[in-house]
């Protein structure tokens, strides 16, 4: 594999450079001194914002686009062998770096490496972590899967020992990370395109643990089911949190919630019991999801070294990240939420949070994110879609995919039905955006739900 020398900064190009986490680790090597530049299919406010900031960004993907002062080439997951950049990247023999390898050997430039895995819940409780770290003026790098409003998008660049990225477990690439702290949040079958199993997915994380070094922390959820065998084998300390004081196999959870309230935003407070210790927390995000998603993030900045102040701060100013229950406006009286839930149980969990927020009736619209999910997941999908009073199914979005599994949202749809519950697909957005015009009344609240562009929906209503 290539090694990039921090000491001696070269070209590196980036192929998908207007991706979240790709374009953050572009603007990190700008800030050492390497001459960067980038290709992506479509402009973004991201591709407008690397310009902004001197890197040249071709729109389109051509071959003449790879010239042969480049040193080494980035390449984001999406970007497929037949891609024409990569053949002449190829064909002129440019290293190349996975986005995942680069990110990993940025660890190892920073004394104290934080990386969050986890099927859920990755970038509310890294962002949560980063929050904290910053009101504690610890000047943390930072790499986040989401806009955080506190640093005005998904990149902050720091000059201390702290670097806190998501580390996610598609096609593996969390293993080629270098943590000294990792969050393993929960595991579930998803991106099963990849993964052959929930089990094979099990053994990954596994693998992840196992990264850590012998004065390293893996912070884990007790709610995993046979969570010890995640942990089997890990050199550095282990920290439970979870739900129960106890975990599955009678043992105390290190970190765990008691005396739970919400106000009428949904908000939670409780107290947080970490061994002897008591704190008295007060969050200003919706739902109980993020309960378990704090005191992972406690957990985390008592492994290292914050004290209890500190962490109430940060977390009493963590106001959430762009599309994790955002809220967005109204229109003739009809609160907007806009969430990125794509998974079956991030649905139950933003379902859930949306119970404890006055209302009359609860319209979701869903656009189904990639078409092996949806096929692998109906009939969970159906279930936890079945929550709301009404849904509305977009077309699949397909991100990365070819619809090969001969899947539809007609299908969901009819699934969604068959359980009793009143259920419209329609495809295209404006078909949505009329009916919730013509169905919508003031008191309701309407949800846009999923990882692609269905926020447009709520957007275009709202204006």
């Amino acid at each position: 594999m290539y090694k990039i020398d921090f000491a001696k900064p070269v070209h590196a190009y980036f192929v998908g450079i207007g991706g979240i986490s790709m374009s953050g680790l572009a603007l990190i090597l700008k800030d050492a001194g390497f001459t960067i530049s980038g290709s992506d299919r479509s402009e973004s406010e991201l591709t407008e914002g690397l310009k902004a900031h001197g890197i040249p960004v071709f729109i389109g993907q051509r071959r003449e686009n790879i010239t042969p002062d480049i040193d080494v080439a980035i390449l984001t997951a999406a970007i497929g062998t037949d891609n024409p950049e990569a053949v002449a990247l190829r064909e002129m023999n440019i290293p190349t770096l996975t986005r995942a390898q680069l990110l990993g050997q940025l660890m190892l430039n920073y004394r104290t490496p934080v990386a969050v895995s986890g099927t859920h819940g990755k970038t509310t409780t890294t962002s949560m972590i980063s929050q904290i770290l910053m009101d504690a003026d610890l000047d943390p790098t930072l790499s986040v899967g989401g806009m955080l409003p506190s640093i005005g998008g998904n990149l902050r660049i720091g000059h201390s020992e702290y670097f806190v990225a998501e580390a996610c477990e598609y096609t593996n690439s969390f293993l080629d990370f270098f943590p000294r702290i990792g969050l393993i949040l929960n595991v579930e079958a998803d991106h099963l395109d990849f993964f052959k199993d929930l089990e094979d997915i099990r053994h990954s994380f596994h693998r992840f643990a196992l990264l850590l070094p012998e004065d390293g922390t893996l912070v884990i959820g007790a709610s995993i089911p046979r969570y010890r065998e995640l942990t089997e084998g890990v050199k550095g300390r282990i920290l439970t949190f979870g739900p129960e004081p106890a975990d599955e196999y009678g043992a105390p959870v290190d970190a765990y919630p008691e005396e739970i309230t919400y106000d009428k935003l949904g908000c939670a407070s409780f107290t947080a019991v970490c061994g002897s210790e008591r704190m008295q927390v007060k969050l200003s995000v919706p739902g109980s999801h993020n309960i378990l998603n704090a005191l992972a993030a406690i957990a985390c900045c008592r492994a290292l070294g914050l004290t209890e102040e500190q962490i109430l701060s940060g977390l009493a100013a963590f106001g959430g990240t762009d599309r994790r229950f955002q809220h967005k406006g109204s229109f003739a009286g009809v609160t907007v939420i806009d969430d990125y839930a794509h998974h079956p149980t991030e649905i139950s969990a933003t379902l859930a949070a949306a119970s404890r927020v006055d209302h009359k009736r609860l319209f979701v619209v869903f656009q189904p994110h990639t078409y092996t999910r949806t096929k692998a997941l109906l009939p969970e999908f159906a279930e936890a879609l079945s929550a709301a009073d009404r849904v509305v199914l977009a077309d699949i979005y397909a991100a990365r995919e070819k619809n090969t599994v001969g899947i539809s949202s007609a299908d969901l749809r009819d699934a969604i039905r068959a359980r009793g519950k009143e259920c419209e697909y329609f495809p295209s957005f404006e078909e949505i955006e009329d009916y919730f015009r013509k169905n919508c009344q003031e008191g309701d609240l309407l949800i846009t739900m999923g990882a692609g562009d269905v926020y447009k929906i709520g957007e275009a209503l709202l204006s």
